[in-house]
């Protein structure tokens, strides 16, 4: 049973969705997932188990690497890039959307709005700390020059950040421009690249290696059935709180450490959510409040100098910014339970 743990290497989050659990694996592609070494989690994932399992979302990733050997300011190593995630793909129709912080020692732009409006138009995108406001200009210039932008004359695009330096040269300012171009041009639904990849490439979990997660669950309601897929920049916890299934494995694996101790330390998570269930700005604020429940359960803390940031939205209720000053739109009706 340690081996298997031992290979996860990244581990695995947990989101709690009332009883719905949804794992999240920090694996790299074409590498075994946790289910596939037998880690008994509940619930039935989607097809891919990614966050593209909800119609329409598209995901895609910069990596950066080059260089080994001592840092040198402006060489590296470099080990960083940018993820993208599109939540109607490359066009540009709003979604409801919701986002919540645990602990805000760290960045995502435009929440001011997302809070304010209720809706989220256009990528979120995640990268290194030092990277946002590339990241985000490039955000803006895609946004309103590509053929997706459909008239847009200004934005306020979502973008995200956990720290890389332990493993890259984060103040030689490597990813550029035409890098997040490169992510939100190259992004497609089906199965997503997890693991050093994208913005996750540089990154450090319960003192491994780790990265860009991601999965998804089918729930079924009165109503049909909905997808929750979820996707993760993981850059926290120390080891011996990791925990897996219920399982204490941090306190059983207490080599394979990083060859630098301030390396293993608490740090920040960037969880993305989303659904195609049709749920309004204040019940995916509510989903977004939800998250650190998982974050727990696999042994995060959210610590002073963590940066636990989260964002959600719901694909469902398409065309609902456009038209007239009245829109319908469907939303799951919150039932008034009795004590």
């Amino acid at each position: 049973m340690r081996a298997a743990f031992t290979i996860l290497r990244t581990g695995v989050l947990l989101l709690v969705l009332g009883s719905t659990l949804i794992p999240i694996s920090g694996m790299a592609q074409n590498k075994p997932r946790a289910r596939d070494l037998g880690v008994p989690f509940e619930g039935t994932p989607g097809p891919l188990n990614a966050i593209t399992d909800v119609d329409g979302v598209e995901v895609g990733h910069t990596t950066l690497i080059s260089g080994d050997g001592p840092l040198v300011v402006g060489k590296g190593p470099i080990r960083t890039g940018v993820t993208a995630i599109l939540p109607r793909g490359k066009s540009y129709d709003q979604v409801f959307a919701g986002w919540y912080s645990l602990n805000g020692n760290g960045e995502m732009t435009g929440t001011t709005w997302v809070e304010e409006s209720g809706m989220l138009g256009g990528p979120v995108m995640i990268t290194n700390t030092h990277s946002v406001g590339v990241v985000r200009d490039a955000a803006v210039e895609w946004l309103v020059t590509e053929p997706i932008s459909s008239g847009v004359s200004w934005a306020l695009p979502v973008v995200a950040e956990t720290y890389d330096g332990f493993l890259n040269d984060i103040n030689g300012f490597h990813v550029t421009k035409e890098h997040a171009l490169a992510a939100l041009n190259g992004a497609s639904t089906g199965s997503v690249t997890e693991g050093a990849v994208g913005g996750g490439t540089g990154m450090i979990c319960h003192g491994f290696k780790c990265g860009i997660g991601t999965a998804s669950r089918v729930i079924s309601q009165s109503a049909g059935d909905f997808t929750v897929g979820v996707l993760v920049q993981a850059n926290y916890g120390g080891r011996r709180g990791l925990t897996i299934a219920g399982v204490p494995v941090g306190r059983e694996i207490t080599d394979l450490l990083p060859a630098r101790p301030s390396a293993e330390r608490d740090g920040s998570i960037i969880v993305v959510v989303a659904t195609d269930a049709p749920l309004m700005p204040h019940q995916l604020k509510r989903l977004a409040r939800r998250v650190p429940l998982g974050i727990g359960r696999m042994g995060g803390l959210g610590t002073n100098g963590s940066g636990d940031i989260f964002i959600t939205f719901s694909t469902a209720n398409e065309d609902a910014d456009e038209g007239g000053n009245i829109a319908e739109v469907r939303c799951f009706r919150m039932p008034a339970w009795t004590h």
